[in-house]
């Protein structure tokens, strides 16, 4: 066994990051995730930097563990072929609208047909219940949509921004690998296949709303919309003498504790903005600003010693060069070194988790488009002459 979904078999239609993330993740744990993509290759294969074509660097990192068969699912004979893989299959992943899904003669009813224990599990932009079902969607357009770049600009920026990476594509697709192992265990207790919907908008919104909702929770409404901390102006990595730190002064024992630390108990004692977690909201801006003129009046290094002492949250701010150089990140070897048969040694980082006895393991390179194809189809029944037609009419990819 290698990994807890060892036995598994994830037939993967997803494309870009949302869907490659969260079959990453299935991949990381055991299950054989077979990647089907055009004969050409999917997108994130041509995003640089690379070594060659095909090879990017965004789709080396959501590769691996992965297997590749090419199909040109336009052809009706493509069709075919990938309808005798999905009989045997445990789960179908897609990210494209259900709407081209039917087009393509994929639809939920012809394949729990075919396959009635299947988990047909879509990611796409929009809940199927609304006027939206239709819209295309992309990372950016919804981080817009859930008002991030927004809160970007209220929390201080000065100009709105969307997240510096793709955020909602790697949380949403968190969530699609979790409703994909909840379908599974429903599978396991009741025998029953089931179609499973991971919409975008609505997924990160809930993380949105979750925090943001606040006063507009309570009906009727006891306050704005908004939470009062995240929005701070003053919640930010803050500037010391010679750089910047992190630290999270947060309940009352850190409150008083960096007060005693700097020689000014007076202040917790008598200052009532500063005593309790929810006067503290209140005036936020205040006690953020405070903060800041203060950490401002010694060295990065200086704070850090003595915040470790006083039991007060804090962390130096890292660039990404930082991260790589990180004593904890390079004692638990967690950005390995690995060797790709035509892309050579990669920095890989490790897989996040840690397991006591279905330990997941680095299997397999992220492959080159069709790489797998002819020992996946082989496996599902076709012969080397079929496969070999197949490859000749442009129907699959080989190698």
């Amino acid at each position: 066994m290698s990994g807890p979904l060892d036995g598994i078999k994830i037939i993967d239609l997803t494309s870009v990051v949302m869907g490659p993330y969260a079959s990453q993740v299935l991949a990381d744990y055991g299950a054989d995730v077979i990647k089907v993509e055009g004969v050409d290759g999917e997108v994130m294969r041509k995003s640089g930097p690379m070594r060659h074509a095909s090879m990017g660097h965004l789709y080396l990192a959501l590769g691996r563990n992965k297997r590749s068969v090419a199909i040109n699912l336009k052809s009706e004979q493509g069709l075919q072929v990938l309808l005798r893989m999905l009989k045997s299959a445990d789960v179908l992943m897609y990210n494209i609208r259900p709407q081209a899904m039917e087009r393509l003669g994929l639809g939920y009813e012809t394949l729990q047909r075919i396959n009635p224990g299947l988990i047909y599990a879509g990611a796409f932009g929009f809940s199927q219940q609304g006027p939206y079902a239709e819209r295309p969607a992309y990372d950016d357009l919804i981080q817009g949509m859930c008002g991030i770049p927004w809160l970007a600009s209220e929390a201080g920026a000065p100009i709105p921004r969307y997240a510096p990476f793709v955020l909602v594509d790697r949380m949403v697709g968190l969530q699609f690998s979790n409703a994909i192992t909840s379908a599974l265990l429903f599978r396991e207790r009741t025998g029953k296949g089931q179609r499973v919907d991971v919409p975008m908008f609505e997924g990160m919104l809930s993380v949105i709303l979750g925090e943001h909702l606040a006063g507009e929770q309570f009906v009727p409404p006891v306050g704005p919309v908004g939470y009062q901390r995240s929005l701070a102006k003053d919640r930010r990595p803050y500037a010391t003498q010679d750089g910047f730190i992190c630290v999270l002064v947060y309940n009352d024992k850190h409150w008083k504790n960096f007060f005693d630390l700097i020689g000014r108990p007076e202040v917790f004692q008598y200052d009532r903005r500063f005593q309790e977690q929810n006067l503290r909201l209140e005036n936020i801006d205040y006690v953020y600003d405070y903060l800041s003129q203060v950490l401002a009046t010694r060295t990065t290094a200086d704070w850090l010693a003595a915040f470790a002492q006083a039991d007060i949250p804090a962390a130096p701010m890292y660039d990404l060069d930082d991260i790589l150089k990180d004593e904890h990140v390079q004692a638990i070897d967690f950005i390995r070194e690995v060797e790709h048969p035509t892309e050579g040694t990669l920095r890989m980082t490790s897989i996040p988790t840690e397991w006591s006895v279905s330990v997941p393991e680095h299997r397999h390179h992220a492959p080159l488009p069709g790489e797998n194809t002819r020992d996946v189809l082989m496996a599902h029944g076709f012969t080397e002459h079929e496969v070999d037609d197949l490859s000749a009419s442009g129907v699959v990819r080989t190698l």
